[in-house]
């Protein structure tokens, strides 16, 4: 799969509109334009009598293949805005190969001034799109749109969703053939149930017979303006019964009201709770402490640093998927204050780092990375470096307490301080939530967000997760050291300042349990800063410092053993190994059992030093799995981050 991205190559003719250089074809036609989408796309699925029939707390869910300047979406998301219930949602999934530049998307727009009220919050939001799954979130998250960016062939197969209607429109099939093959109209019908419509401007005749094929009904219907005949579809076809293996399928969706409680108050719990919020949800928040985020989601300043891979690794899909959703996020906090999008500098501080940098530079785009040499990355730091290194434009440094606040304040959430659950029950449908005799809070979804302490609960108690002290430094801005303008690591970090103060870190200890600052890591702190640039270590006075006398902070950072977190259902265990047994003597068996789940039950937590990238995109994971949306990751990436992966690895090993 590609991890490289691809901008649209585009000319624009005598009256503004776009033409594409890579098919030689329009991405509309020059007269009809939105006309055309409203009659070929809008009309011919009968979207206008299924918005005004959704339910409050129902979901319309459109899948469409080539997403070019939008122009589907927002005509959809408009006839949504004026008919649907207020309560009722739309999830718009699109694939595009070769998405538009900033630039390019800004200047398409303004053909559409009728359009603005759906144009511009997506234009706030077009930034950091990179391959894979990209998730953004409109309307106080009444409508969520997931751009699949790259080939349809080998996006749509990791698509796990439940599709009602189908938009085809790729460029025209002689100019683009690859965008309707027999492959993909078997992942149209994979995608598909009895009451999937269709849509196409194409009548040419082996698209035709392909989709009847796949198991749609279709029917020629006269055109609009230059097109003689368009094409509309119903599916017809048997509904796929195949899924996912059964410790990975989705449980039951659940009938009772829509509440959830969430245990914890850091960015996985705020996270999942504003997901949940979004979608009509009464959520109650349980933290031990004072206020939310006074954990590890506590420090002055986090880093938006992206750790990649250049082999297209589960962690590394979705770091790239969870970068960008966060960036999205963040452009909704004051900039400056509570983040900044001033880049991360990470330095090839020896050979082996930089021939690791060397692979990611020809992996990615230079939009998401680039390599520096030493003399551009100071000019770039503003301060003198050993080295060049890797530069992240879109990266920076986050207030992750303001993030937290942000995702909190929501209508739909309480947030209850003072409140350390000990033990969870199930009684009556509902999971309870006590600290001794007292019961704090019930609702029938539970979702666990507390880090390493989700092991008190006995669903979670065997999950491999372990516990990393980590402690920043807090050092006082000096007019020489404000001269910093990005983010820098090597094998810790420095930021720029925050509030007249640079937060430098972070050590890594897997032994202590002690979460009082020590004189010792201070002076760890401040040889890594050494390390990182002694010019900078020489602006703040760091040699005349007395590391006794700094202020900081300690926090355990939990991680499991694969760095993925873990976000997802929860089994009972016994009944889980019992169930599916068969796989320690032969782990090719994919028995026809049930999965054993503990209906309404979830973890978000393992999200280690990577956090402010995993936790936020893993609030809308949990958010899919409750209400039985699209997957916001591709299938295997949801799998990989599964908490069954775990129980069974041991159950294949004969363990």
């Amino acid at each position: 799969m590609s991890t490289l991205l691809q901008h649209a190559q585009i000319d624009w003719d005598d009256q503004g509109r776009p033409h594409s250089r890579q098919y030689d074809d329009v991405y509309f036609s020059k007269n009809e334009g939105t006309d055309e989408t409203r009659y070929v796309f809008l009309e011919q699925t009968r979207l206008r009598e299924r918005f005004a029939a959704l339910a409050p707390d129902a979901c319309l869910v459109i899948g469409e293949t080539g997403f070019g300047t939008g122009m589907n979406f927002f005509c959809a998301w408009q006839l949504f805005a004026e008919l649907a219930h207020a309560q009722a949602r739309l999830h718009f999934v699109s694939v595009e190969k070769f998405p538009l530049s900033y630039d390019d998307m800004a200047r398409a727009m303004r053909l559409w001034p009728e359009l603005a009220a759906f144009t511009e919050p997506f234009l706030q939001q077009y930034v950091a799109v990179h391959p894979g799954f990209q998730q953004f979130s409109f309307d106080n998250g009444r409508v969520t749109l997931t751009l699949l960016v790259g080939d349809v062939l080998e996006q749509l197969p990791q698509l796990d969703a439940r599709i009602d209607v189908w938009f085809l429109d790729g460029f025209a099939p002689a100019k683009n053939p690859d965008m309707w093959t027999p492959e993909l109209f078997a992942q149209l019908a994979r995608l598909a149930h009895a009451d999937t419509t269709l849509g196409t401007f194409t009548t040419t005749g082996w698209v035709r017979r392909g989709l009847i094929d796949a198991g749609f009904r279709m029917k020629k219907i006269p055109g609009i303006g230059k097109k003689w005949e368009v094409m509309s579809g119903h599916y017809i076809g048997a509904v796929n019964a195949s899924g996912p293996a059964p410790w990975y399928a989705r449980p039951a969706l659940g009938d009772g009201p829509r509440q959830a409680l969430v245990v914890g108050a850091g960015l996985a719990g705020s996270a999942t709770a504003a997901s949940l919020a979004r979608r009509g949800w009464q959520v109650t928040v349980l933290e031990r402490h004072e206020a939310p985020a006074q954990e590890a989601s506590g420090n002055p300043q986090g880093v938006l640093y992206l750790k990649l891979s250049a082999h297209g690794t589960a962690l590394s899909q979705m770091i790239l998927c969870g970068f960008g959703y966060t960036r999205r996020q963040l452009e909704r906090l004051q900039k400056g204050q509570d983040w900044d999008a001033c880049g991360v500098l990470q330095l090839a501080f020896d050979s082996k780092e930089g021939e690791r940098q060397a692979k990611l530079a020809q992996a990615f785009d230079s939009g998401l990375l680039r390599t520096l040499a030493q003399t551009e990355a100071q000019a770039l730091a503003g301060v003198a470096l050993p080295s060049g290194g890797l530069f992240y434009p879109e990266g920076g440094w986050v207030h992750p307490p303001a993030l937290c606040r942000l995702q909190l304040q929501h209508p739909n959430i309480r947030v209850l301080v003072h409140q350390d659950v000990v033990e969870l029950r199930q009684a009556d449908g509902l999971w309870q939530a006590w600290s001794g005799e007292q019961l704090l809070a019930s609702a029938p979804v539970a979702v666990l967000a507390g880090a390493a302490d989700v092991r008190r609960f006995a669903p979670c108690a065997a999950l491999p997760l372990k516990r990393i002290r980590g402690q920043i430094t807090r050092l006082p801005a000096t007019e020489a050291s404000r001269a910093l303008r990005t983010v820098v690591c090597a094998e810790g970090y420095v930021a720029p300042p925050r509030d007249g103060e640079h937060t430098l870190g972070a050590s890594f200890d897997f032994h202590s349990d002690d979460l009082a600052p020590t004189v010792a890591e201070h002076q760890g702190n401040l040889a890594l800063l050494d390390e990182i640039s002694p010019d900078l270590a020489q602006r703040l006075g760091a040699a005349a410092l007395d590391a006794g006398q700094l202020q900081g902070r300690a926090a355990f950072r939990c991680t499991s053993p694969d760095y993925l977190p873990i976000v997802g259902p929860l089994a009972e265990p016994a009944a889980f190994a019992e169930a599916f047994a068969v796989l320690g003597k032969d782990a090719r068996q994919v028995p026809e059992v049930a999965c054993p789940w503990l209906d309404g039950l979830y973890v978000n937590s393992g999200h280690g030093s990577r956090g402010l990238i995993t936790a936020p995109l893993s609030g809308e994971l949990i958010a899919a799995w409750v209400c039985g949306e699209p997957l916001p990751l591709p299938r295997a990436v949801a799998e990989a981050c599964h908490p069954n992966r775990f129980a069974l690895r041991k159950l294949i090993r004969g363990k």
